[in-house]
């Protein structure tokens, strides 16, 4: 099985585990983008987790070669609500045992970031403090 066919399978993989994928781009990095479903102020995390666990599998399973995985979670197409990414050697270091699922967690929860205008609407307005 080539890189390309390996990546192919990713997104029937993250559909399985619940993922809304929008797009998958393969290479190195992975560009992934995904629906939440939770299209609140900030990015659910065990959303993240479904998608890492997914990845995490096929990656054990000898089905995927781990890369950069860089996420864009989206309320609506070209609604970004923030994004996310983990190195390839995180995964690989989590997988040989080198670290733990809570210093992979964590890595990876550093990354993220919600999208300026998304926590700008969200944050309430002089007028509304006042009342």
């Amino acid at each position: 099985m080539t890189g390309d066919e390996r990546t192919n399978e990713v997104e029937p993989t993250l559909r399985s585990y619940g993922i809304s994928v929008e797009a998958v781009e393969p290479g190195d990095p992975l560009q992934l983008t995904y629906m939440t479903a939770f299209p609140g102020r900030e990015v659910h995390r065990a959303e993240i987790g479904r998608a890492l666990n997914a990845l995490i599998d096929r990656a054990e399973a000898d089905a995927w070669d781990p890369v950069r995985v860089e996420a864009t979670v989206v309320r609506s197409p070209g609604d970004v609500l923030g994004t996310w990414h983990a190195d390839g050697s995180w995964f690989e270091e989590l997988i040989g045992y080198e670290i733990s699922e809570t210093e992979f967690s964590s890595r990876v929860l550093a990354t993220l970031s919600h999208d300026d205008d998304a926590a700008a609407a969200a944050a309430p307005t002089e007028s509304e403090d006042e009342a």
